[in-house]
């Protein structure tokens, strides 16, 4: 039998300090939550030490997880699962082909399409701007909720976005530097544009916020920014409580996400004519099937 390294005896938690850097915050939030689920999971079925796990004990984890999660769940916990494996430099069960067959038959058992956040069109963000606070929240929300929207940004990028990313042009318009996302790891970043309104915008919060902080958005606590960075769900909490403030119904609010600016935006680019190719450009897609996936709902509007 072969004996457990010094690593397995300290803890997986440990070893995931060494991808610190190499991956999204995000990322390192929803591995440490797939792995805790599999460690839970083993320990209520008489698994004392989950790691390493064997092919049979993976394969009961998938099936019963897809019972109840998603199939796109049960792949991401599969994922840490093997990046677990060879953190701590042990045998990799998931390899096997019946891990394969195991995951296939969740797939099949719970087909999922993926939910798609409600788009925010050119009139919802109208009216998200008109009932902000005369106040530096307001500033700010009408400057994040009015950049997003034109730079198609992910919740992520838009909260990291810092002063020295924005150039003011001659136009009265501005060009940002979007320097990382999702979908471009390694940093090489894109551009994107804005209208004059949205430089008015933002150029009004700067203009409060002062050299405070290098960051564009920044937290607010008794009237003074705060020299730090915005969590990414504030910009979830921002479109939620500004659809609440603007008279939408209960179930409408719910639809919103901190999707709906890059989703909408995508939308109302190609209603006005724009092909693929020009929307995976601005909005930095990587993927046709996932914009087609957020382009679908607006096709049938495009002829009318």
């Amino acid at each position: 039998m072969r004996k457990l390294g010094k690593n397995v005896e300290q803890g997986w938690r440990s070893e995931f300090q060494r991808l610190e850097g190499a991956y999204a915050p995000s990322t390192m939030r929803s591995y440490r939550t797939d792995v805790e689920a599999f460690e839970t999971w083993s320990l209520e079925n008489g698994l004392a030490v989950p790691f390493p796990a064997s092919v049979e004990t993976v394969c009961r984890f998938l099936e019963d997880q897809g019972k109840t999660k998603a199939p796109s769940t049960v792949r991401r916990r599969l994922y840490a699962i093997r990046k677990v494996h060879r953190l701590l430099d042990l045998p990799d069960p998931t390899n096997a082909e019946d891990i394969n067959l195991a995951f296939r038959r969740v797939r099949r058992a719970k087909p999922v399409r993926p939910k798609q956040a409600r788009g925010m069109t050119a009139d919802d963000l109208k009216r998200f701007l008109e009932v902000q606070p005369d106040s530096p929240w307001g500033l700010r929300n009408m400057a994040m909720l009015s950049l997003g929207y034109e730079l198609m940004t992910r919740r992520s990028e838009l909260v990291a976005l810092r002063d020295e990313d924005v150039e003011y042009r001659a136009d009265g318009t501005l060009r940002v530097l979007i320097r990382r996302s999702k979908a471009d790891q390694e940093g090489w970043g894109r551009f994107g544009f804005s209208s004059i309104a949205s430089a008015d915008r933002l150029r009004a919060w700067q203009q409060w916020k002062g050299d405070t902080t290098e960051w564009l958005f920044c937290p607010i606590y008794q009237e003074h920014p705060i020299d730090r960075s915005l969590s990414d769900t504030t910009v979830k909490a921002l479109i939620k409580s500004a659809a609440q403030k603007a008279g939408f119904a209960h179930d409408e609010v719910r639809s919103f996400s901190g999707h709906s600016m890059r989703v909408g935006a995508a939308q109302e680019l190609l209603r006005r004519g724009f092909d693929t190719a020009a929307i995976m450009r601005a909005g930095g897609w990587k993927s046709v099937n996932v914009l087609a996936r957020y382009l679908e709902h607006a096709e049938h509007n495009v002829w009318v």
